[in-house]
């Protein structure tokens, strides 16, 4: 794999105004994750339900018809959606150490499964452990608040990718409401493109279930897969 040019940030001042603000009150978004695990909330409704479904078939799918041998994700959370996957192997990662119990407890008896606490720097000198075919990141991007953590998220999904990175994301700039502390949408196309030009983007899957799409759990996101030129 190439290395990568420094990231480009592009924060206007405003934006870092307002995330300064955010923070007086959301010390970060691993903490508030570990406290949602730990208090006993979930994934998301992302992760259940039709929505769960509409993902587990259009990567299951990806994965049979392109022959994917690995898949690691960064942001395996509760598992739930997971147990809906068919890969042949895995790793799950997550900056929650109460999510990545919770997996290995709930696939305890399936060898093909294997869970780490994420944390950034375990990628400076990475390993075999942390490679494989297909790099996975669903309803993970829009609940990175901090610029650093962010794009230290990007060059670790795509650095850790032999052939294909699959995202599951919404795609703008645009902050979370004034209750949704741990929700910033990102401009992603732009800027991967921007920082990782060596892989294209080579399909996008619109939604099935988008907001104002009839009654039950809707999602903003989509099916964005990347792959290495």
């Amino acid at each position: 794999m190439a290395d990568y040019h420094p990231l480009k940030v592009r924060t206007s001042f405003a934006a870092k105004v307002l995330i300064k603000l955010k923070q007086v009150v959301f010390p970060g978004s691993a903490e508030y994750w570990e406290k949602r695990y730990a208090y006993g909330g979930s994934s998301g409704q992302g992760s259940y339900g039709r929505l769960a479904k509409f993902k587990a078939e259009i990567l299951n799918n990806f994965v049979s018809e392109q022959r994917v041998g690995s898949v690691i994700e960064f942001g395996c959370g509760d598992g739930n959606q997971l147990e809906l996957a068919k890969y042949p192997d895995y790793v799950g990662l997550d900056v929650s150490e109460k999510a990545v119990a919770l997996c290995k407890e709930k696939f305890t008896n399936d060898i093909s499964k294997r869970f780490f606490l994420y944390e950034s720097t375990m990628f400076d000198d990475i390993s075999k452990e942390y490679k494989a075919d297909l790099a996975l990141s669903l309803d993970v991007i829009y609940h990175l608040v901090e610029d650093e953590v962010y794009y230290t998220y990007l060059k670790n999904l795509f650095g850790s990718a032999r052939k294909y990175v699959i995202i599951y994301a919404s795609d703008k700039d645009e902050f979370g409401g004034i209750y949704e502390r741990h929700v910033r949408h990102r401009n992603i196309t732009k800027n991967i493109a921007e920082n990782f030009p060596i892989w294209t983007l080579s399909q996008k899957i619109k939604n099935k279930y988008p907001p104002g799409e009839g009654s039950g759990e809707t999602s903003f996101a989509d099916f964005f897969i990347y792959k290495a030129g």
